[in-house]
C-alpha cells in the first residue's frame, strides 16, 4: 500500500478533526466564497473546510487519499443535506481524474502538504485552477514553538529515520520552498503571498485527554508511540506530549482544552 495512504487511514483522524471545526469554519468564511463557486478541497479529511464552503453555496469536491475519511466526509455531507458537496479518493500529487482549469478556488489546509511529491502537488493545484482563480494553503511551520510543529518534532525523536529521499511535509511551511515549487509550475513570485495565521484546537476534555486522542487516533503520533514502545520509551513520549499540551493550553476550564497553533497561509493568484 502507498505509505501515505496507510498513514492517514490509520486510526481515525475524524476524532482529531472534531477539535478543528471552529477554526476551519472561520477560515472558510474569510475566503470570499460565492454561491456557485467551484471549490476543490485537497487533502480534505472528513470535510473540516469542505462542508463550511458548501454551506456558503459553493459546489465543493473534497479529495483525500484516505478512503475512510472520504466515506466519513460523504456521510457528513449527506447528514447535513449538502447535495453540493461530495468527496472522492485521490492523490494530491496526481489528480488524473480532474480536468484542467476546473476550479475557481483550490483549498488545502494541512492536507496536500503531507503528499510526498511537493513539486507535483504544486503543478497539479495550478493545473486544475482556472485562470483568475486562487489557491489557498495552510501549512504547519518547521521549528515553530506552537502545538503541531512541536508534536511532530517530539515524535520524530522517538521514530526511526525516514527513508532516503523523504521530503518532510514541514518544508511547505518555508516561504522560499513554496515560492520555488509554484515557480516550477509557472507561477510568478509576485502572484504568491504569505501570512501567519492561528488555528485553534478546541477539545471537550483536559489536555491529557487530548494527548490520549492523538495517541489513539492520529497516524503520525500512533507511529511514534509504536516506535517508542519498541524501545521501552513510551512513557517518556507520553510525558513530553502531556507537558507540551498542558503548557500550551489557554482554556480557563480544567474540563476543556484550547490550544492555538501558528501556520503559514499561502495565497496563489492565477
Amino acid at each position: 500500500m502507498n505509505p501515505n495512504k496507510a498513514l492517514w487511514e490509520k486510526g481515525d483522524f475524524t476524532r482529531i478533526a472534531e477539535s478543528m471545526r471552529e477554526s476551519g469554519e472561520a477560515l472558510v468564511k474569510g475566503l470570499g466564497i460565492r454561491s456557485g463557486s467551484k471549490v476543490l478541497d485537497l487533502g480534505c479529511g472528513d470535510g473540516t473546510t469542505a462542508l463550511p464552503a458548501a454551506r456558503l453555496g459553493a459546489d465543493v469536491l473534497g479529495v483525500d487519499i484516505a478512503s475512510n475519511l472520504v466515506e466519513a466526509g460523504n456521510n457528513r455531507a449527506k447528514n447535513e443535506g449538502l447535495t453540493n458537496c461530495r468527496f472522492q479518493e485521490g492523490d494530491a500529487s496526481n489528480l488524473e481524474d480532474l480536468n484542467d482549469d476546473s476550479f475557481d478556488l483550490v483549498v488545502s489546509i494541512f492536507g496536500a502538504m503531507f503528499a510526498p511529491k511537493p513539486f507535483d502537488v504544486a503543478k497539479e493545484m495550478v493545473r486544475v485552477t482556472r485562470p483568475g482563480g486562487r489557491i489557498v494553503m495552510g501549512n504547519w511551520i518547521p521549528g515553530d514553538p506552537t502545538l503541531v510543529a512541536q508534536i511532530l518534532k517530539i515524535s520524530s525523536a522517538y521514530s526511526p529515520p525516514p527513508p532516503e529521499g523523504f521530503i518532510s511535509p514541514m518544508t511547505w511551511g518555508v516561504e522560499e520552498n513554496v515560492t520555488e515549487r509554484f515557480a516550477a509550475a509557472g507561477v510568478p513570485e509576485e502572484k504568491i503571498s504569505f501570512a501567519r495565521n492561528t488555528y485553534n484546537f478546541n477539545f471537550l476534555g483536559g489536555p491529557s485527554d487530548l494527548v490520549a486522542s492523538f495517541r489513539t487516533y492520529y497516524g503520525p503520533t500512533m507511529n511514534a508511540f509504536e516506535a517508542a514502545e519498541a524501545n521501552g520509551r513510551q512513557d517518556d513520549l507520553q510525558n513530553e506530549l502531556e507537558v507540551l499540551f498542558n503548557e500550551q493550553n489557554v482554556s480557563p476550564s480544567k474540563d476543556a482544552t484550547s490550544i492555538p497553533a501558528t501556520f503559514l497561509r499561502v495565497t496563489v493568484a492565477l
